[in-house]
C-alpha cells in the first residue's frame, strides 16, 4: 500500500515527547524521513529509536531551542545537509503556564510568547528561505483551541496562540506564490497526554478551587463529543494538511475540538 508522503522530508520541533513523538512516528509510517527538534537529548533519542525499530525511516536528532535564532539556522541547515531538501516544517514545541493576569510575572508571560509565538515565526522564516527556492514547501502549527477563544487565567498561552493564527494567515499570504502552503491546526483538549495529567491539571485545580478529578470532568462536559481529544485526532488532519490532498488549502486554522469550538 502507497505510502501517502513517502520519502518527504519533515521537521518537526518539540518531537521529543508527547504529541511531538506521535507525530514524528506518524509521519514516518507515511513514509516520511524524520528531523526531530527538541531541547531535551533522552527524548530525541528514544523518537529516533522507536522510528528505527518500527518504520525503518531514516531519523536525525538535534538539540534546539526554537527561540534562538542561531539554533532554529542550525536545525534547517541540518535538514538539508543530511536530506538534500525540507518538505514539511511541524511547528510543535509550545509551552503553557496558567496563572491570573494580576498574578502572572511577567518575565513568565513573555517566555510563553517567546516559545509559542517567536519560536515559530523563526521556524517559519528559516523553513520559507528554502521552500521559497524549492518552489514547494508545507509548513503546519500545532496550535490550540485557545488560539481562537480567550482562556481563563491562561492569558499568555491564548494570546501566544491568537498571535499564532495571525502569523499563518500572514505568511500564507506571502508564500502562497511558491507553492508554500502554511496552516494551523487547533486541537482540543489532550487530557490523558503528559502536559495534562504531569502538569495542567495541577494549575487548573489550583486556579479554579476544584479537584484533579473535577477538572478534568469539567473539561468533558464543555465537549459536545463527550471526550477528550487524542494524538490520532491532531495526526489524522497533520497528515492530511501536509499531502497533496489538501493542496487547495492554505492560511487555515482547522478545529479538532468534537465540536468544543465551531468557528
Amino acid at each position: 500500500m502507497a505510502k501517502i508522503l513517502n520519502d518527504r522530508v519533515v521537521i518537526v520541533t518539540g518531537g521529543g515527547q508527547g504529541l511531538g513523538r506521535a507525530i514524528c512516528l506518524r509521519l514516518a509510517k507515511e513514509g516520511c524521513h524524520v528531523v526531530i527538534a527538541d531541547i531535551q537529548e533522552k527524548g530525541i533519542n528514544e523518537t529516533i529509536k522507536v522510528i528505527k525499530q518500527t518504520n525503518g525511516k531514516r531519523a536525525y536528532g538535534i538539540i534546539t531551542d526554537i527561540t534562538n535564532e542561531v539554533q532554529v539556522i542550525n536545525m534547517v541547515n541540518t535538514a538539508i545537509s543530511n536530506f538534500g531538501k525540507l518538505d514539511i516544517m511541524v511547528s510543535n514545541a509550545g509551552i503553557l503556564k496558567s496563572e491570573a493576569v494580576e498574578d502572572f510575572p511577567a518575565d513568565q508571560w513573555k517566555k510563553v510568547i517567546d516559545v509559542n509565538l517567536y519560536g515559530y515565526f523563526l521556524c517559519i522564516k528559516h523553513a520559507a528561505r528554502v521552500m521559497k527556492k524549492q518552489r514547494d514547501g508545507i509548513i503546519v502549527q500545532i496550535n490550540s483551541k485557545s488560539g481562537k477563544k480567550g482562556s481563563f487565567k491562561n492569558s499568555a498561552y491564548a494570546a501566544s496562540k491568537f498571535g499564532g493564527v495571525g502569523l499563518t494567515q500572514s505568511a500564507a499570504l506571502e508564500l502562497a506564490e511558491f507553492n508554500v502552503r502554511v496552516n494551523t491546526i487547533c486541537p482540543g483538549n489532550m487530557l490523558d497526554s503528559p502536559l495534562w495529567v504531569d502538569s495542567l491539571f495541577k494549575q487548573y485545580a489550583r486556579n479554579r478551587g476544584m479537584t484533579e478529578e473535577e477538572v478534568r470532568q469539567y473539561y468533558i462536559n464543555q465537549v459536545p463529543m463527550k471526550r477528550g481529544c487524542t494524538y490520532d485526532d491532531v495526526c489524522n488532519v497533520l497528515i492530511f494538511l501536509a499531502s497533496d490532498q489538501s493542496s487547495y488549502m492554505t492560511g487555515q486554522a482547522i478545529n479538532v475540538t468534537g465540536g468544543q469550538q465551531m468557528n
